[in-house]
């Protein structure tokens, strides 16, 4: 109940600020070092990266930003990574974050939780903790992280915090190697555990552009068959296309490069200090280690957010464009070109509307539309997914 007060208290305040640009929620990479090695990361590097850790922000950096992030208005922070406990100042970071008022979520594989952390978070309550559980089993996990023992650590910290009640869910990257102990997953965190559970299909590529972390991407018709194989899911898909589906092509913002929160009710700050638009933005960077926040928000983050597109492409007037999870950061860090449509996203929505009943009009040059050269390849995989879930 409280998470859905708060998700509708976010929604109506997105829609009060959108055109007075309050930097309300913030996202702080602490470090992008990690004692994982997750075969599908994307910005995952060494524990021991020597000049990652050197080129990080210090404490009294991170203090000064929190000071001036909360003095332009923000409320909520996400802390995440990397591994967020891997620097061993975290804790102190945190706890100025907390003594500012914000209202803080954590994103960590868990590994590093100890009993001294659990009850440090047990005194200076976040607002939510979210642990990714790779597999159901040690196998299945430690094949994703690549370091033995993992398993045994991640279920460790996970018992811990919730022997002292933390708000903590629980998650998961959905990719070729797990996809077999997905609803295990689910079974055992649901129902065993007691505490919520999601999982996410959509792997992006690495945050230097290479493509390994697609290798284990699941296909376009596995990722519907999954939405198909949880009631809920495909009901909450439905429900979602009748709330943002919409009709693009007379919108005064179409020729809009960006139309995310990000330079309008949100920001990111990289672990070198660097303020983006999002954490997966490549659209340039503002150094606060050489300016102001306020001066980075107002000014660089504005410029950024005023963007147009330079060319038409079939995602300018797709009216489902709210499902298929493309946008400019995606599209640079995949195709390296913001304009340039990824065609797994493309293909995903395209099918996952058309399995689920979604009418799609129209919108240029898509081979997935009606009349498209590869209209008939999707029709054929919608028969196969629906076929398959009518066998279970």
């Amino acid at each position: 109940m409280q998470v859905q007060k708060y998700e509708d208290w976010s929604l109506g305040l997105h829609q009060r600020v959108a055109t007075q640009r309050v930097p309300i929620g913030g996202t702080v990479e602490v470090t992008r070092r990690c004692n994982l090695t997750c075969v599908h990361c994307y910005n995952n590097l060494p524990l021991s990266d020597k000049n990652a850790r050197k080129s990080e922000l210090k404490y009294d950096e991170h203090c000064h930003i929190l000071d001036e992030i909360t003095e332009a208005g923000c409320l909520w922070l996400l802390y995440t990574g990397g591994e967020p406990f891997a620097r061993k100042d975290f804790l102190d970071i945190y706890t100025y974050a907390k003594q500012k008022g914000l209202l803080i979520t954590l994103f960590t594989n868990g590994t590093l939780i100890t009993p001294d952390i659990a009850d440090y978070l047990a005194e200076w309550h976040p607002f939510s903790i979210e642990i990714t559980l790779y597999g159901r089993f040690k196998e299945t996990y430690e094949r994703i992280t690549g370091i033995p023992g993992s398993y045994g650590r991640c279920m460790r910290g996970i018992n811990l915090l919730r022997e002292r009640n933390l708000p903590l869910k629980l998650k998961t990257m959905a990719v070729k190697y797990n996809k077999h102990e997905l609803w295990e997953m689910k079974r055992f965190v649901e129902e065993d555990l007691g505490l919520e559970f999601k999982f996410d299909a959509m792997i992006n590529a690495r945050f230097d552009s290479s493509q390994g972390p697609l290798v284990v991407r699941l296909t376009p018709k596995e990722v519907v068959e999954l939405d198909l194989m949880d009631p809920q899911r495909a009901a909450e898909w439905k429900r979602f296309d009748e709330r943002f589906t919409c009709q693009v092509n007379s919108s005064e913002q179409a020729d809009e490069l960006y139309h995310c929160g990000g330079g309008i009710n949100s920001f990111a700050i990289d672990p070198y200090g660097m303020l983006r638009l999002c954490i997966l933005s490549q659209g340039g960077f503002y150094d606060l280690r050489e300016g102001s926040f306020l001066e980075g928000w107002e000014r660089f983050l504005s410029q950024a957010r005023q963007k147009k597109v330079t060319r038409e492409t079939k995602c300018l007037a797709c009216e489902i464009k709210a499902m298929c999870g493309m946008c400019p950061a995606n599209g640079a860090l995949e195709n390296r070109d913001p304009e340039e449509p990824i065609d797994f996203f493309c293909q995903v929505a395209h099918l996952r509307a058309y399995v689920l009943g979604i009418s799609i009009s129209p919108h240029g040059d898509c081979e997935y539309c009606k009349g498209g050269s590869r209209y008939e390849e999707l029709m054929r995989a919608v028969t196969e997914v629906r076929r398959s879930s009518n066998k279970r």
